[in-house]
């Protein structure tokens, strides 16, 4: 009788542990800054280089794999954190990155560039509000102007205010706020994208834990993060047999300039996160280069939950 198929048992000496490439492995718990931070506040939208302890957005971590070498990227909100990381490794992976920032972010957006340019890949800054159906078109015209095409593309940019008083202390100015760069922004660019887009091409979108485990004090914000999240599979569906794909990325907690500036209390956020830290933006990167990426082929109306263990529907 022959072995195959057959459990046998293991001689003196044969458990090894297997053996690891690329380096030793990092203790996710302890990878990065853990609270108590510093109290700290900023006026909005928040600068990045007031934070303590500062975010890292994989300036001397992320290492490219040539995964989307000569693609255009639009990422909306690219100036800082989640943004700039995913201009920073986008570039790192070969792609010419367009992105769009306020006019109070200037400065922001000007160490985006560098980063870009320093990858040898194109950074063009787009300054603008995409509150404004006419600014959204105005974001694609450019990337057809400078690039000639566009192949991905991100929405990122968000807008959020913490009203800890309750419903009652959100106004109507800011509800409208939070839709208008949250949602309509995203629907119009996808919208106004989409005849460019190849075969191929793919639109990620950033949602949120906030989308299935809202915290009452950002309703109007968690509202908007969960309309993405069905934006994104109703879109998918709806584009899947042109080969494009549409899905999300929802992060938990992440230390970026947004939370100084919106946030009334900083010392204990993502604490309560079961690796109990905050992400850095450098951690959120990975999944939008996968996704934007053709490893990703047969990925569409999905959700990669970033969320540091928090468990999601």
């Amino acid at each position: 009788m022959g072995t195959r198929g057959l459990l046998l048992p293991r001689t003196r000496g044969a458990a090894r542990r297997p053996r690891r490439s690329g380096g030793p492995v990092s203790d996710p718990v302890e990878k990065h800054p853990r609270p108590e931070f510093p109290e700290q506040d900023q006026a909005h939208p928040g600068w990045t280089g007031p934070m303590d302890p500062p975010p890292d957005h994989g300036e001397d971590s992320y290492q490219g794999s040539a995964l989307l070498t000569d693609r255009v990227t639009i990422i909306t909100g690219g100036d800082s954190g989640i943004g700039r990381a995913v201009a920073l490794a986008f570039a790192r992976e070969g792609a010419d990155v367009l992105f769009t920032h306020l006019a109070e972010e200037r400065s922001e957006a000007e160490r985006t560039v560098e980063l870009v340019t320093e990858a040898g890949r194109r950074a063009v800054p787009v300054e603008c509000d995409l509150r404004y159906e006419e600014q959204c078109q105005a974001v694609i015209d450019r990337a057809l102007s400078e690039f000639g095409r566009i192949d991905v593309l991100v929405n990122n940019a968000a807008y959020q205010m913490s009203q800890p008083d309750g419903i009652e202390a959100i106004t109507t100015e800011q509800f409208d706020r939070v839709l208008r760069t949250n949602l309509y922004a995203l629907f119009w660019l996808s919208k106004m994208a989409l005849p460019h887009l190849p075969a191929g091409g793919s639109i990620i979108n950033t949602t949120s834990v906030q989308a299935y485990k809202p915290s009452p004090h950002l309703l109007d914000y968690a509202t908007t993060k969960g309309a993405i999240v069905t934006f994104t599979q109703g879109l998918a569906q709806m584009v899947a047999e042109r080969g494009i794909r549409v899905n999300a990325v929802a992060p938990g907690p992440v230390w970026t300039p947004l939370i100084p500036a919106t946030l009334p209390e900083t010392a204990e956020f993502g604490k309560q996160s079961p690796l109990g830290r905050p992400a850095q933006p450098a951690e959120m990167a990975p999944a939008y280069v996968f996704l934007a990426s053709d490893r990703a082929s047969y990925i569409t109306a999905e959700v990669v939950n970033a969320t540091g263990g928090t468990p999601l529907p």
